[in-house]
């Protein structure tokens, strides 16, 4: 009889940092990769609670128990180059014999069969010890911290002026709440597209965070100061950022009722409202938040979205009267139509309102890892890709913004968007890089799962679909097989992620430059197939610019005549 492992999650004696230089205890990179991601994700300087495994977005974890953490460490050690370890919601449970192009770990977390896909089922597992829940990349081992999203919320806010404000954002005042470990890079995003921004966050020490890592220039606690400042910014053009301490279901209804609110331009909110434990009702203190949660879940979670819906009442309001509003992925719309606000759908999430043409050409978040902990390796992949890529001004004024403006949180990393039949460029690059010399260790190459071809999220990257397949989740465990196939170093499949349980499938891949001539065979083949799954899920859907995109790139698609024919480039490789 097998005797059962010991659970702990909350060890504040535990300070996790991964390994840095050229020297490895691993076997191989391959495996000494996903060991230094894993602890990367725990670094304090990336994680939110890492004394209890927690990366991101209040409950997502990097593994189940500090038992399960320290077996797979030493199951990384002791890997071989045929060895997959296998992962069920943040536990080791086998090591299986497969071949060198098979990934090294396999990942699958929070995944619920549809009718037992709900919060209480969930936390009755979670609180048994059979489940954690991975968020995206806090289970995926590929957080790299707020630098993380910054890209894609930098490209969102550029997406807004271009569609409504000149293609600038100087002269226009945001407001928006949550400023945690994904929410936290609006307020430079908003700044470095030229506007001002208000956010709000019911705990200071975030907000404090922020300003301390620059992402956000001022904190202030009074409404009235924080106003003035971010008021006079928009009049005077001037980018400026300013936290404020409260909670946004209070504050959003108070500007409504002051002359200040025919100021607002633009609404929005990254709150963690995915999980209802973890958005601080109306009337609860910061200090009783985790108490109170823990008390009674099932008390909080009405209370909580009463609030939301209050939250979410107040952003259409803003809407009514001429800003422009959006959900931008926590589902927090569903929450508030759940406390009964029958309008809670009346704005569109980010998605549909302004991404969907990125995804149709497989533009995602690329981003990669400088294993060495150099952050000299980054410096020289920034200016390859500006060599590789000298046309795209766009990708250049990026990549000079995050030199100048991002401070590296753990691991130095990178993320930049790129599509369909760039990002394999990008990886082959990396790869003769490091076999060169010109950068001192492997490069680990990662994505979010926020993609275009590897979510299915109704409330949030597949909302709308053209053909109304919003929920089908097939595409997403494709994605994740067809990864599994190419050649990816490590592979993951999760349920819920930003916006909650039972409402997204969505999937991850990483691998790892390491000069080998083997890894170059495997980052041609992956890193072209990872975002063609997402031009031919747009193909499918009837998006005319995903066919024109797989027509020129050469992605074949066997039920259209004149994308049904092989891409000998491809085939080459």
């Amino acid at each position: 009889m097998t005797t059962k492992p010991s659970f702990t999650q909350h060890d504040p004696s535990r300070v996790i940092r991964a390994d840095r230089g050229t020297e490895i205890t691993a076997k191989s990179w391959q495996t000494e990769a996903p060991k230094r991601m894993l602890m990367n994700n725990l670094d304090p300087e990336v994680a939110e609670r890492p004394e209890d495994l927690v990366v991101y977005g209040g409950t997502g974890r990097a593994a189940r128990s500090w038992e399960a953490y320290d077996a797979i460490v030493r199951t990384l050690d002791d890997l071989e180059d045929d060895e997959t370890l296998l992962i069920q919601s943040g536990k080791p449970v086998g090591v299986m014999r497969t071949h060198e192009w098979a990934p090294r770990v396999l990942i699958a977390n929070s995944n619920l069969v549809g009718d037992w896909a709900n919060w209480e089922h969930f936390r009755e597992l979670e609180a048994e010890g059979l489940m954690m829940y991975g968020q995206m990349t806090a289970g995926s081992w590929i957080y790299i911290a707020t630098q993380g999203i910054l890209q894609g919320t930098y490209e969102t806010f550029g997406a807004i002026a271009r569609k409504r404000f000149d293609g600038t954002l100087a002269g226009t005042l945001t407001i928006t709440a949550g400023c945690g470990g994904m929410g936290g890079a609006q307020p430079l995003s908003v700044t470095l597209n030229g506007g001002a921004c208000l956010i709000i966050d019911v705990d200071k020490t975030r907000l404090d965070r922020r300003k301390g890592k620059r992402y956000l220039d001022e904190v202030e606690t009074d409404l009235d100061t924080a106003l003035a400042k971010v008021i006079e910014a928009k009049k005077n053009k001037q980018a400026l950022s300013v936290g404020l301490v409260g909670n946004a279901a209070e504050i959003l209804p108070l500007i409504l009722d002051r002359p200040e609110a025919a100021e607002v331009d633009i609404v929005t909110d990254q709150t963690s409202a995915h999980d209802p434990l973890s958005y601080l009702p109306i009337g609860v203190g910061v200090d009783e938040w985790h108490d109170e949660a823990e008390q009674d879940a099932e008390k909080f979670t009405i209370r909580a979205e009463e609030s939301m819906a209050k939250h979410v009442k107040a952003m259409v309001e803003f809407q009514d009267r001429g800003a422009e509003v959006f959900d931008y992925g926590n589902s927090i719309r569903d929450e508030a139509r759940k406390a009964g606000y029958d309008r809670a759908f009346e704005f569109p999430g980010f998605v549909p309102a302004y991404i969907r043409p990125l995804f149709c050409e497989g533009l995602g978040p690329f981003r990669w890892v400088a294993l060495s902990g150099d952050p000299k390796d980054i410096e020289v992949t920034d200016q390859a890709l500006k060599e590789l890529f000298p046309e795209n001004e766009h990708l250049h004024t990026w990549l000079d913004a995050a030199n100048e403006y991002v401070e590296f949180e753990g691991l130095p990393a990178r993320i930049c968007w790129l599509g369909y039949k760039e990002r394999h460029q990008a990886g082959l690059l990396f790869n003769q890089l490091v076999a060169e010399g010109k950068i001192s260790a492997p490069i680990v190459i990662g994505r979010d799962h926020l993609d275009s071809g590897s979510v299915a999220s109704p409330y949030r990257e597949t909302e709308s679909m053209l053909d109304g397949t919003d929920a089908v989740a097939d595409w997403p465990l494709l994605n994740a097989l067809v990864n599994t196939s190419s050649g990816a170093t490590w592979v993951s499949i999760h349920h819920g992620g930003g916006v909650g349980i039972g409402r997204s499938i969505h999937a991850g891949q990483v691998s790892v430059a390491d000069g080998t001539e083997l890894a170059a065979k495997k980052l041609a083949r992956l890193l072209t197939n990872d975002p063609g799954m997402g031009v031919i899920r747009h193909v499918d859907a009837g998006y005319d610019r995903a066919s024109e995109v797989a027509e020129e790139r050469g992605q074949r698609v066997p039920m259209i005549p004149e994308l049904d024919k092989r891409d000998e480039e491809s085939a080459a490789q």
